[in-house]
């Protein structure tokens, strides 16, 4: 008996530095191709970037880099047995709403003040008084959009401003993690807030039916968002990213990337970023 199909991802990704900005203070990554051995992992963050969050750019690398081992030890959770059997949908989501948050802001706070000390003893000296430990946290505040795909569930997390964007197989384009009220301001949730961990909004999606799965799931930071007039365009660009995906390829899109985020930044004047996973057509799918 043959193996059930599993679809396969390609993901294009590019980050664009802001036109009034003197630093890019995002990162991001996007890895694997949606199986059980290589889950699909996309991370966005958006370093706040003022001049209290002067090491934003470094709190923004480091959360993409610690979602992205989060994600491979809970992709490797959902696809293997622990020591009472195999694990359940209901405990998995427990863990993916509780655990892993908890987890995820503990680490990253505990490597973000890891960074301050080292800095602070190879340049030591100076009048100003050491800052407080919520200080401190506050130098690398950003914010953080997380996914995992597995051929058994899709999970995504989020923490402040930016999109999640899926195009589901029906051709419907929908923000699942869209708050009820836009931030107002720059104001916006982040990693170096008090118990940041419960304030991560999060997308289950269990896959019963590999058909039926997403076909596009891109994540962006604001940057993109405010580069258009309404929220029209914006769902316009990403029905126009899919469509061209579609018919181009990743490595199409993946070429002409940098110019449209440049755009983009031009009207924003911020940092705009974008990783985006398509899902490959099924071999035996009619044309």
């Amino acid at each position: 008996m043959s193996e059930p199909y599993t679809p396969l991802w390609k993901t294009v990704s590019k980050s664009v530095q802001g036109v009034n900005k003197q630093q890019n203070q995002d990162w991001y990554t996007a890895e694997g191709t949606g199986t059980s051995a290589a889950p699909l992992i996309l991370a966005v963050s958006d370093g706040h970037g003022s001049a209290a969050h002067a090491r934003s750019d470094i709190g923004a690398r480091y959360a993409v880099e610690l979602f992205a081992v989060h994600a491979r030890e809970f992709a490797s959770m959902a696809g293997t047995e622990g020591p009472d059997g195999r694990r359940s949908l209901s405990w998995l989501m427990n863990f993916a709403r509780h655990t892993m948050p908890r987890r995820l802001v503990a680490h990253w706070q505990q490597r973000v003040r890891g960074h301050w000390q080292r800095q602070y003893e190879a340049e030591p000296g100076g009048t100003q008084a050491e800052p407080s430990a919520e200080q401190k946290l506050v130098l690398y505040g950003a914010t953080l959009i997380g996914a995992v795909l597995t051929p058994q569930l899709f999970a995504v997390w989020q923490l402040g401003d930016g999109e999640l964007t899926v195009v589901d197989h029906n051709d419907e384009v929908v923000l699942p993690l869209a708050p009820a009220e836009a931030d107002l301001g720059d104001d916006t949730e982040s990693l170096c807030g008090h118990e940041a961990w419960r304030l991560l909004r999060m997308h289950w999606a269990p896959i019963t039916d590999p058909a039926r799965m997403p076909r596009l799931i891109a994540l962006s930071t604001d940057g993109l968002s405010k580069s258009f007039a309404s929220d029209e365009g914006f769902i316009q660009f990403m029905t126009g990213l899919d469509q061209r995906l579609s018919e181009s390829g990743a490595e199409g899109v993946q070429a002409v990337l940098p110019e449209w985020l440049a755009k983009a930044a031009q009207h924003s004047g911020d940092d705009t970023t974008l990783v985006a996973g398509h899902r490959l057509r099924h071999p035996d799918a009619e044309e």
